[in-house]
């Protein structure tokens, strides 16, 4: 028997800090495209990361449209069709209306390979009754997005932001938390740093992309909320 074998056996490795969930990247240089930003939604996004200093291209069907929305914004946005937007652009925001979210992805699938895409639509019907949440067959606008774009990096947020605030050049902060989810953490702490670059405004990570359903959802209830007391309604998640 050698030395060897009355050996003991040592402690356990050290287990590695947990991070810290408020350590974000750096994103100042990301260049952030907005398919649909010449929309209420898309635009008011365009200005406020353009307004904090983010380098931003807004896309649209049209060249002429999104370069003219562009040159209303000022602040260094450009404009371009979807195709250039998509492929210039380091993250990609999805802003267009619900009816032609499927096929506009569908249309960019090459321009948006290995890219974060960050789809902030609501698939919403209207009646006489108001808003009300309509279901996709994915399950939601987000799973959507990730069944079309399988080589992308898909995630969602940005649904719960009043385009009147995000566009009012007058305030300067906008009160509001951004909920996010995605499946990497990686990307979700991307746009969570990029939800921050607004001022007032905080990216919170809410799940995977299954529970993307009822967080676009919400937004119906948000509508009620705003025409019951004239409001622009967001939300804060408490106690974190």
């Amino acid at each position: 028997m050698t030395s060897s074998d009355n050996a003991q056996p040592g402690p356990p490795p050290a287990k590695a800090p947990a991070k810290d969930p408020w350590e974000l990247p750096d994103v100042s240089g990301l260049v952030v495209g907005v398919l649909g930003g010449t929309g209420d939604q898309g635009r008011g996004l365009a200005y406020r990361l353009a307004r904090a200093g983010q380098k931003v291209i807004i896309g649209s069907r049209a060249a002429d449209r999104a370069a003219s929305a562009a040159a209303e914004l000022g602040l260094g946005v450009e404009g371009a069709d979807n195709a250039e937007c998509a492929r210039r652009s380091d993250i990609v925001i999805i802003a267009v209306p619900w009816d032609g979210h499927a096929a506009t992805l569908e249309s960019l699938r090459d321009e948006l390979r290995g890219k974060i895409v960050v789809d902030c639509v609501n698939p919403l019907g209207f009646d006489k009754k108001g808003a009300y949440a309509l279901k996709p067959e994915e399950g939601s606008a987000a799973e959507q997005a990730a069944a079309l774009l399988p080589e992308s990096r898909v995630t969602a947020a940005f649904h719960h932001l009043s385009a009147v605030l995000l566009q009012d050049a007058s305030i300067e902060e906008i009160d509001t938390d951004v909920m996010v989810l995605g499946e990497a953490r990686a990307d979700t702490d991307t746009v969570q740093a990029l939800a921050a670059r607004i001022p007032g405004m905080r990216g919170v990570f809410a799940g995977r992309l299954r529970n993307a359903h009822q967080v676009e959802s919400l937004v119906a209830n948000l509508i009620s909320v705003n025409r019951r007391y004239k409001a622009h309604a967001g939300l804060r998640v408490t106690d974190v």
